[in-house]
């Protein structure tokens, strides 16, 4: 099979690690005899465009999205971070981070600050972080933070704007966090971890509903067995990788419930 695309963008977070992601889905493609083509996607450029592509072959994609039906596509497997608090389980979290140099050392500390946020439509750049704040408001509060900045789209620019102090406070997904963490350790020299939301399903590589059906199944076994294989080690390394786990749309129904329960509190942003 050709014609289809493969694309690691979410958790590309320096040259090496896609390096690595482009190797490890080439393997997966060979093993279930798929030939996809790798085609960079690089920051701004906005991932629902990639996401809505009638070509997608395997391509990371957040799973809030997917349970929002931002995109048709059919999520095929989602990654085990190696992490303990992933338990061996393919879930993610997101790190609030803060200026290393900050005074704070409770979440509450931070409401007198500026906080910001990524995307409407991202999980861990905005729906966690506006969930896991729910539990500190009180009744008739319309929001916890003096000042609150969205649309600053990806992880990198939420880690960038607190370091230079334009922000005071905001979310990195944790995978991402540990992957760059590997390779430019020197750019979370000016920050840490306030706190951690709660877990929720990782964001899965999907493919379009336009991959014939036994295609995708055979790229979901390879990747499910990566693990197991020998080219799989060195490459999961680089990418703080245990494995893969199988997903389907509905295991992405978690992130909806923290939306309506956001709704419902009179919480619509994380502010």
């Amino acid at each position: 099979m050709s014609g289809f695309v493969a694309n690691a963008r979410m958790y590309a977070v320096a040259p090496a690690a896609e390096e690595a992601w482009r190797a490890l889905l080439a393997h997966a493609c060979a093993e279930a005899g798929l030939d996809l083509a790798y085609v960079p996607y690089p920051a701004p450029r906005p991932l629902e465009e990639l996401w809505r592509r009638p070509d997608l072959g395997a391509v990371f994609m957040c799973g809030y999205p997917i349970a929002l039906r931002l995109a048709d596509v059919v999520p095929l497997a989602a990654p085990i971070p190696d992490a303990p608090w992933a338990g061996g389980r393919a879930i993610y979290r997101s790190d609030l981070v803060v200026r290393r140099d900050s005074p704070w050392r409770r979440l509450e500390d931070s409401f007198a600050g500026h906080a910001g946020w990524t995307v409407e439509h991202s999980h861990s750049g905005f729906n966690a972080f506006r969930h896991h704040l729910l539990a500190h408001r009180r009744p008739g509060q319309a929001r916890l933070y003096a000042r609150a900045t969205g649309g600053l789209v990806t992880a990198r620019r939420i880690l960038d704007a607190v370091a230079a102090g334009e922000i005071d406070i905001g979310p990195l997904d944790a995978y991402w966090h540990m992957i760059l963490r590997r390779h430019r350790p020197e750019l979370l020299e000016p920050v840490r971890v306030l706190e951690s939301t709660t877990t929720a399903p990782a964001p899965a590589i999907v493919c379009s509903p336009a991959l014939p059906a036994d295609d995708a199944r055979r790229l979901r076994d390879a990747l499910l067995a990566a693990a197991g294989r020998p080219w799989f080690a060195p490459l999961a390394r680089e990418l703080c990788l245990a494995g893969f786990a199988a997903v389907t749309r509905e295991d992405y129904a978690p992130t909806l419930a923290r939306d309506a329960e956001a709704r419902a509190a009179g919480y619509p942003e994380p502010a």
